[in-house]
Order: C-alpha cells, then sequence, then structure tokens
C-alpha cells in the first residue's frame, strides 16, 4: 500500500510521515532534501536553477514510486508527484522563473511518467497558514530556506487549494495543520492516526 503526505513547504511533511512510519511500521520515503545538488543554487537563483530542480524533484519521486510499487510492504512518502507538475513547476512559471519552454518540456516528461504509475491509495494533505509555514521553516533553521519570500508561499498555498479541491485520484484525508503540534501533543498524533485508520479500514 501507498500512503503519501502533501502539503506546502513546512507544513510538517517530514515530522509526520516519520512519525506515522514508526507508529504503523511502515517503511518512509523522504524527499530528497540533504543530498540534493540543485536546492541551495535554486533558492540563491530560482530563475537559472528552477528547471533542472525541477527535473530533479521528478525523477526523484518517479523512482521511489518504482521502488514502492514493487514492495509489498506499506509505504508512507513525504511528498507527492503530483505536487511537483500542478503546484511547484507552474508557480515558478507564472512568477516568471521558468521559461515556456522549459515548463512545456518539463509538463510532457511528467505526463509520460504518470501514465506509467498508479496514484497513492491514501493522500494526507496537511493545510497550513503563510504564518504556520513561516514558524516552521525558522524553527527548523535549513539555511537555504531562510531567503524564502511571503508571496511565494503564499501562491503555492493558493496553489494547493486549488489542486485539492478537484483531487480525483485516490483516498484524500485532510488534515489542519495550524492546530496540529505533531511533536508537542501525542493527542493530535492519535487523532491523525484515527482518522487514518478509518480512511483505510473504516473503524469509527
Amino acid at each position: 500500500m501507498h500512503i503519501a503526505v502533501a502539503g506546502n513547504i513546512g507544513s510538517g511533511k517530514t515530522t509526520l510521515t516519520r512519525i506515522l512510519g514508526k507508529q504503523f511500521g511502515w517503511d518512509t520515503h523522504f524527499e530528497d532534501v540533504d543530498d540534493n545538488p540543485y536546492l541551495n543554487d535554486f533558492y540563491s537563483d530560482m530563475q537559472r536553477w528552477s528547471f533542472n530542480l525541477q527535473v530533479y524533484f521528478l525523477n526523484s519521486r518517479f523512482s521511489q514510486i518504482l521502488d514502492i510499487r514493487k514492495s509489498d510492504k506499506t509505504v508512507i512518502q513525504d511528498r507527492t508527484i503530483y505536487e511537483d507538475a500542478y503546484i511547484f513547476a507552474p508557480n515558478l512559471h507564472s512568477m516568471g522563473l521558468m521559461v515556456t519552454r522549459d515548463f512545456e518540456n518539463y509538463y510532457t516528461l511528467f505526463n509520460l511518467m504518470v501514465s506509467l504509475i498508479q496514484p497513492p491509495d491514501l493522500t494526507i494533505y496537511l493545510r497550513a497558514s503563510v504564518p504556520t509555514l513561516v514558524n516552521q521553516i525558522q524553527r527548523r533553521g535549513r539555511k537555504y530556506e531562510s531567503s524564502i519570500r511571503l508571496d511565494y508561499l503564499k501562491r503555492l498555498n493558493e496553489r494547493y487549494e486549488s489542486w485539492i479541491e478537484t483531487y480525483k485520484d485516490g483516498k484524500l484525508l485532510i488534515i489542519d495543520a495550524d492546530s496540529m503540534d505533531f511533536l508537542g501533543n501525542p493527542e493530535d498524533v492519535s487523532s491523525v492516526i484515527d482518522k487514518i485508520n478509518a480512511e483505510l479500514h473504516g473503524l469509527f
């Protein structure tokens, strides 16, 4: 089974993925951040490195999905391949940070990839306001994220909401991340676990 956690930068995806993997005994697949050769350059010069970064993420997530579908274990994945194509790449394009030629090339590659895979069995969307995102970005203190602009996060949030409103690629669970503290409040984690069990097994 394939579970995925979706959400904006700083919404708590990695934290929740790690916690749920431990609680349920699921294998975890995380976004390639530490070893990503483009991320630092991208935040320094988005226009120059946007296409390179998006293709890198697309390839990384496609490879993850192939591994997940080959496995006989339940796997939880930090961020979906759909977020790259429906949120991040078009946002960069609309902001003038990815030229049309590169965007069209990227989207053609994405469409080819998704024709060969299946969507997650359950997608967990962490809905978070910009203040929550900023607070959590500052708390984790990644140097390359210190230059992220508020309008960039706001635009991403708007695209996330548009994507979720029309999401039809499997079961969807929406979590209000503004009211959750996954690290500090075990009851919040228990609440999410109950909701996941209800989606997967029809309990509660």
